[in-house]
C-alpha cells in the first residue's frame, strides 16, 4: 500500500475499526491518483473484513484533513496535451476521484471523518460523503475552484441543492471560507468536537457493541460534544444570511454577480469573501449556476456522471490551466480569463461543458 496513507485496525471489544490516515503532509494531503488508489484498497479491506465494523478517516497533519486535489498534476497534464484533445491524466484523476467519493456515499458500513484543519475541494468530497462528519475548532472548509477556473465538483451539484436557500450558489461563486458551525449549518458536517478529544473518541468507539451503529457513534460523541460546546464558533453564514439572500433576490446570475461586485459588506468575513470573488473566473460563475439548476432532480449517480463530463471539459478549456498558472505556478495573481463577464458566455459555449467529449456509450460508471 502507498505511503501516502496509513491503514491500521483499531482493536475493539466487539469488532475492529478500520483507520485510514491521510499521510501526505507536504501537499496538505492533496489527493492524487496514487493516494486515491490506496484509499480504495483500504476500503476494500474494510468492506470485505467482517470483523471491521466501521471506518475512521483522519489526517496525520495538524494543518489539514485534505486541501483538495493535485492541481499541479492537472496543470502538467493539460500543458502536455494538444489543444482540443482530452488531457488523459486529468480525466483519469477525475474518474478515480468520483468513483472513490461515490463509494463513500454508499459504503455499507459507517464511515466517520475527522475533518480537522483545512478541508477544501476534494477534501470536502471525501468528508461530505461519509456517514458521520466531525469538524473541530481548527476546521476551515471551502470550495475555492472559482479562483482557478474550475467549478465546485465532487458532488457539489448534489449538496449545493440541499443547503439553505442560495447558500450553495453563494459558496460556489465566491469560494467563501467556512468554519465548523458554517459546515454544520449548510449540511457538510454533523458534529462539532474539539480536536483534543480525538483519541478519547477513538477509545469510546472501541467499546461500542455495534448493535445500532448510528446511535452508538452518536453516543460515543455525546459527552465530547458537551465538553466542546463553549468553544463552538459563530456561523458566518448565519450572521450574513440576510445580506446573502439580498444578493440573490433577482434569481438572475448577471444581476447577482453585479450585486456581489457592488455590495457594501457589513462584516469583515463578507469583505474578504468579496475580494476573493472579484478575482474569480466568469466561466465558473456560469457553471455554478448551471450545475445547481441541472442537478436539482438528478440522482447522486447522475450528478457524478454530469460532473465527470464538466470536469473533463474544464481540463480542455484554457481557463483552468491559466488559473492554476496564475495562482500556483507563476503565482502572479493575474489570470487572463477567456471572458471578462458572464454576459460574454453564449448558450452554445455553456452547453459544451455538459456535452461529453467522447463517443456515446462511454460514461463514468462503465
Amino acid at each position: 500500500m502507498s505511503d501516502l496513507i496509513q491503514f491500521s485496525q483499531i482493536e475493539g471489544k466487539y469488532g475492529n475499526i478500520g483507520r485510514i490516515t491521510l499521510n501526505n503532509p507536504k501537499s496538505l494531503n492533496a489527493l492524487n491518483i496514487e493516494m486515491i488508489d490506496a484509499i480504495q484498497n483500504a476500503l476494500d479491506e474494510c468492506e470485505n473484513n467482517q470483523n471491521i465494523k466501521a471506518v475512521f478517516i483522519d489526517s496525520n497533519s495538524e494543518k489539514a484533513f485534505c486541501a483538495g486535489g493535485d492541481v499541479i498534476g492537472l496543470y502538467n497534464s493539460m500543458k502536455e496535451t494538444a489543444e482540443g484533445e482530452i488531457p488523459q491524466m486529468a480525466m483519469e484523476f477525475f474518474r478515480k476521484e468520483y468513483h472513490q467519493d461515490y463509494r463513500l456515499h454508499i459504503f455499507p458500513k459507517p464511515v466517520i471523518a475527522w475533518g480537522n484543519g483545512i478541508v477544501m475541494g476534494g477534501g470536502i468530497g471525501v468528508m461530505s460523503a461519509c456517514s458521520h462528519r466531525i469538524v473541530t475548532e481548527k476546521s476551515m472548509l471551502a470550495m475555492p475552484e472559482v479562483t482557478i477556473g474550475l467549478y465546485p465538483d465532487v458532488a457539489a451539484s448534489w449538496f449545493f441543492n440541499r443547503m439553505p436557500a442560495n447558500i450553495g450558489m453563494f459558496l460556489g461563486i465566491t469560494g467563501a471560507r467556512m468554519n465548523a458551525s458554517d459546515a454544520i449549518y449548510c449540511k457538510l458536517a454533523d458534529f462539532f468536537v474539539l480536536d483534543e478529544y480525538k483519541d478519547e473518541f477513538i477509545t469510546e468507539l472501541s467499546e461500542v457493541d455495534w448493535k445500532n451503529p448510528n446511535c452508538d457513534i452518536q453516543n460515543a460523541l455525546e459527552s465530547l460534544m458537551d465538553f466542546s460546546r463553549d468553544d463552538t464558533p459563530l456561523s458566518n453564514l448565519q450572521e450574513n444570511y440576510k445580506q446573502i439572500q439580498y444578493l440573490f433576490r433577482h434569481c438572475d446570475l448577471e444581476k447577482s454577480v453585479k450585486e456581489l461586485k457592488e455590495m457594501q459588506p457589513k462584516t469583515k468575513w463578507l469583505e474578504l469573501t468579496q475580494k476573493a470573488f472579484l478575482k474569480g473566473c466568469p466561466v465558473t460563475y456560469k457553471l455554478v449556476d448551471e450545475q445547481i439548476i441541472r442537478a436539482k432532480y438528478l440522482s447522486l449517480k447522475e450528478v457524478f456522471e454530469m460532473e465527470f463530463i464538466m470536469s473533463t471539459r474544464c481540463a480542455m478549456n484554457p481557463d483552468l490551466q491559466e488559473g492554476i498558472r496564475a495562482l500556483l505556478v507563476d503565482k502572479d495573481g493575474n489570470p487572463q480569463w477567456t471572458v471578462n463577464s458572464v454576459a460574454e458566455i453564449s448558450n452554445e459555449q455553456t452547453e459544451l461543458f455538459f456535452t461529453a467529449p467522447w463517443s456515446e456509450g462511454k460514461n463514468l460508471f462503465n
